[in-house]
């Protein structure tokens, strides 16, 4: 399969995401940070006007990386991992996954190796799509169809899929320490699930978020 290709047919606006529901997830503290797939830059941006700290971008896509050259402090064009030289004597304080760790044939390695880029008390804040949002579920289980979309939690370029059980657990498997888990991005227009989840004692919740957000310390 060509990923490459895959990227490259995505639209404009795929790399153009400031993510302003992450920002209450983000400790004050934090005074250096990197975005792993930075896209154009915009949530860096943000980061840096209403956090005041030194933000590093990581984005495969050129012309994002290009874009998010003029707005972070520096953009490495390339992919995330231990054969980044520019990475090899840096340290932050929270490194960033924005929708990015279901792209990866690896995740865990990837939570493995921003253990190298932390400082002590460094934190992992990721969002991360969840495979039991109920269109989803009402996809497998009416339609007998798990269909692949150019964006969104069925991306097909998605690698992985993720419950909000197993995110936790992939985090806590890789030594980290959880903090906060919390669904981002609420949907509450499906009437039958909310009568379903009703009548169920509201124990299928989680199923009203496409996204949940992990924070996580080493």
């Amino acid at each position: 399969m060509d990923y490459d290709k895959l990227y490259k047919d995505k639209s404009g606006g795929y790399y153009y995401h400031q993510r302003e529901e992450i920002m209450p997830f983000i400790p004050l503290s934090i005074r250096s940070a990197l975005d792993v797939g930075c896209g154009n830059g915009g949530f860096g941006a943000m980061l840096k006007e209403k956090r005041s700290c030194q933000v590093w971008g990581i984005e495969p896509n050129r012309d994002a990386a290009q874009e998010a050259g003029n707005k972070l402090d520096h953009v490495i064009n390339g992919l995330f991992g231990k054969d980044v030289p520019a990475l090899s004597d840096e340290k932050f304080d929270a490194i960033f996954f924005n929708d990015v760790l279901e792209h990866l044939a690896d995740p865990q390695e990837a939570l493995d190796y921003c253990r190298d880029l932390l400082n002590p008390g460094g934190y992992v804040i990721a969002s991360i799509p969840n495979v039991r949002w109920y269109p989803v579920v009402l996809s497998l289980l009416r339609y007998k169809d798990f269909r692949y979309e150019n964006a969104g939690v069925m991306d097909k370029t998605h690698l992985r899929f993720f419950t909000h059980k197993s995110m936790v657990r992939m985090f806590e498997d890789a030594g980290y320490k959880v903090i906060k888990t919390e669904g981002i991005n609420k949907n509450t227009n499906f009437t039958w699930f909310n009568m379903l989840n009703f009548l169920l004692f509201k124990t299928q919740e989680d199923m009203k978020f496409p996204q949940f957000v992990i924070v996580a310390s080493i």
